[in-house]
């Protein structure tokens, strides 16, 4: 990661060449570098984070262990998430948030350095001249403000957009209702009895409706969302979800 040692950015100039410089590394790793940062993306691995440093390359690193951190620290775990959806959905993803770290960054030095409105107003347009790190992954030039509110004809015409905004199984999110309008006795009983089997196929506990969570795709057995570190979010973004035991045989078979 950067040394705390390197000149740090004081002026507007100095902070949105310091983002351009961050923006070009992570647009390098997920664009040019893809298979490099891939394969140290590896999900066996501790927590992993995706740095763009103002030289513009780039490194996956562990977090720094200082808290609070010198800087904002990037998405955390993103390796956890590589082998849970189709390698382009991932990237977006990551993109995404590295779009969400520049500007905190950016923006962090403008409060440790006290711009006013205006300097903070120029720095946020200066930025926004730029693609985001999203749209130069994607090559999408407008975010899709309603990827996970509309599947509509918009979406469905717009390239990789689409492949994101499609919901994820969404009938898989969360166990089925324990019953229906107009369903007979014997069948809300037979109903109320296969809610209450539902266990977690990683800690065993029953299922609760106020937790959230998913079902495998392949071996179909349902996960609390925090155990198999997914969150509704991510959840948007998974055309077909598979367990970590399905994907460590899937790994077993592919040696």
């Amino acid at each position: 990661m950067d040394s705390l040692q390197s000149l740090i950015p004081r002026s507007v100039e100095e902070v949105f060449g310091d983002y351009k410089g961050r923006r070009a590394g992570l647009i390098n790793a997920l664009t040019t570098d893809v298979d490099k940062f891939y394969q140290e993306c590896d999900p066996e691995k501790d927590n992993l984070c995706l740095y763009g440093l103002p030289s513009e390359k780039w490194e996956v690193n562990l977090p720094v262990e200082e808290v609070p951190p010198e800087l904002p620290e990037p998405a955390l775990g993103i390796n956890f998430a590589r082998d849970g959806m189709p390698e382009k959905d991932w990237l977006s993803l990551v993109a995404v948030h590295s779009d969400v770290w520049l500007l905190s960054v950016a923006f962090y030095f403008g409060a440790r350095f006290g711009f006013d409105k205006s300097d903070r107003k120029r720095l946020f347009q200066m930025i926004n001249e730029l693609p985001t790190v999203y749209e130069a992954v994607t090559g999408n030039r407008e975010q899709p403000k309603d990827a996970t509110r509309s599947n509509g004809n918009k979406n469905k015409s717009n390239g990789s957009a689409s492949r994101i905004s499609e919901p994820t199984k969404a009938a898989k999110l969360t166990p089925p209702p324990i019953e229906e309008e107009g369903e007979s006795d014997g069948d809300e009983d037979e109903a109320e009895e296969d809610e209450q089997g539902t266990t977690c196929g990683a800690c065993g506990d029953d299922y609760a409706a106020n937790e959230f969570w998913i079902c495998c795709d392949v071996c179909e057995r349902w996960f609390h969302g925090k155990c198999v570190k997914i969150t509704p979010a991510k959840a948007e973004h998974i055309k077909q979800y598979k367990c970590p035991s399905c994907n460590n045989k899937r790994a077993r078979v592919g040696m």
